[in-house]
């Protein structure tokens, strides 16, 4: 038996092809790039994520068919159909898309404050949320919106083309905020119907279930092979590496980086998002940074694009401190826990005789103090953090989690498989049809411990991290006014 998991990313798509023991068969990437069309505004195609999908398969079951199909990808996205569900437009994405700034205050009024927003659905409105994109869709594509009729998200999206089966997990549906109640794990029609009243919402499934069967042989996948629900990628990737416990914390490094804390019962703060987890009955509070490993490759694209094997050793050579940097990584402003669309990346105390490896060490050491302020608030809201798994491609290396345990104090289990949600999606399809367990699959590998010595620099430059923000967010926020002033036609 095998399972074939595709994870829809926000700069490639990944597929892998797993054996039942969990040892992958073979692996496959697609590189791709959003568009920006104006500031704050950040797209894709949604028949990229099929075509890209296509391929995947293709290469990865050219030896042979596969036992089921896992598949997730990035959101809470925004891609509406018309009723034949044939795409409107390209997907709006996540949390890193910020045009919905005017319908989130207007939303927040219209459903009675943000209290109340907060504690149907467990977060509030921000830029990580669908409701607001709905709604601007609506002001400002009228054309577009009187058309559409269905709402899709990448995972939800694949299973469609893969099966027919129009649905979403209740994962990605706890996303769409404000339209989706987290006490009944289900859709509030009422707040619902105010926001999109023309949409057909999706029927609810949880991410292991079956969602259905392929309808004809796909890309080398025979016809009639079971395909799960699936998720977004960060609760997949979760799964990957059995974080998905309560006094669990995932940390996943990619091009944003993501924080699950998985909870006994559900909490809720303004600055983070409250969640049902991927599995029935769990309960998640999350955060996202905007930016992580985008920060990284911004600054080697800035310095001509050495390899980053380069300058990881370089920024290992600037060491803790960067030689007096310390950087703000709100390059495409900043969702948890400051919840700003108009946070602007700063780079304070450079000079003539900074390297291109202090300028890295600063971008590292920056999302690591964003970790560190996300993991102070998730445990004011009353989570308990007991584990923490990291995930992704950037624990490739070993700089980077060293640098975030040091400057957080927590130690990081590292575990055997960190290719991501690809093979979380797979181990899904394969938990919904032969029961496997992804402690076999996945054991952990090594655990990062931080260094102690390190913690009173660490601690002064949190200080000075956490008061840079406030000392200079009148004067980001007023750039970022202009920025969009500057591109509008």
């Amino acid at each position: 038996m095998s399972f074939l998991g595709v994870d829809i990313g926000t700069s490639s798509s990944k597929g892998v092809l797993v054996g039942d023991d969990g040892r992958i068969v073979a692996s496959a990437v697609r590189e791709h790039e959003v568009s920006r069309p104006r500031p704050g505004h950040v797209e894709m195609d949604g028949e990229l994520w099929w075509a890209e999908f296509r391929s995947l398969a293709a290469e990865l079951t050219a030896d042979g068919g596969v036992t089921a199909v896992g598949v997730s990808g990035m959101g809470p996205c925004t891609l509406i159909t018309d009723a034949a569900g044939r795409p409107l437009r390209p997907a709006i994405l996540y949390g890193v898309d910020t045009r919905a700034t005017e319908q989130i205050g207007t939303l927040t009024a219209e459903l009675g404050g943000a209290e109340a927003i907060l504690d149907r659905s467990g977060s509030v409105l921000s830029s990580q949320a669908v409701g607001p994109k709905l709604r601007w869709l609506a002001e400002h594509e009228p054309d577009t919106w009187a058309r559409a009729r269905r709402l899709f998200m990448p995972a939800s999206w694949l299973v469609y083309r893969l099966t027919g089966a129009y649905t979403l997990d209740r994962h990605s549906a706890s996303q769409c905020t404000p339209m989706f109640d987290l006490r009944a794990a289900g859709w509030h029609i009422p707040w619902a119907e105010h926001v999109a009243p023309t949409l057909e919402l999706p029927p609810l499934a949880w991410a292991d279930e079956v969602a259905g069967v392929t309808r004809e042989q796909v890309a080398g996948i025979p016809a009639g092979t079971p395909v799960i629900t699936g998720t977004i990628d960060a609760w997949s990737e979760a799964v990957s590496v059995d974080a998905q416990n309560p006094g669990d914390l995932m940390l996943m490094y990619g091009t944003t980086m993501f924080l699950i804390a998985t909870v006994e019962e559900p909490l809720r703060t303004p600055s983070m998002w409250g969640t049902v987890g991927a599995y029935r009955g769990s309960h998640s509070l999350a955060g996202g940074m905007a930016t992580s490993g985008a920060v990284t490759a911004w600054v080697r694209d800035l310095v001509g694009g050495p390899g980053y094997e380069t300058l990881l050793a370089e920024a290992e050579a600037s060491g803790p401190g960067a030689h007096g940097l310390l950087a703000l990584p709100y390059f495409a402003g900043e969702r948890t826990p400051l919840q700003d669309p108009d946070a602007r990346g700063i780079v304070a105390g450079l000079t003539l005789s900074h390297t291109r490896g202090d300028l890295y060490r600063a971008a590292l050491e920056a999302t690591a103090l964003g970790v560190r302020h996300n993991v102070a608030a998730m445990r004011a809201a009353g989570a308990s953090i007991e584990r923490v798994v990291a995930v992704g491609g950037g624990t490739r290396g070993g700089l980077w989690t060293r640098i975030v345990s040091d400057v957080t104090g927590l130690s990081q289990v590292i575990p055997t498989t960190t290719v991501g949600a690809a093979y979380g999606a797979a181990y899904l399809a394969a938990r919904a049809t032969t029961g496997a367990a992804i402690t076999d699959w996945n054991p952990p590998a090594h655990t990062v411990i931080p260094d102690e010595s390190l913690r009173p620099g660490y601690d002064e430059l949190y200080a000075l991290y956490r008061a840079l923000y406030p000392a200079t967010s009148t004067i980001a926020h007023t750039l970022a006014a202009r920025q969009r002033a500057f591109a509008r036609p």
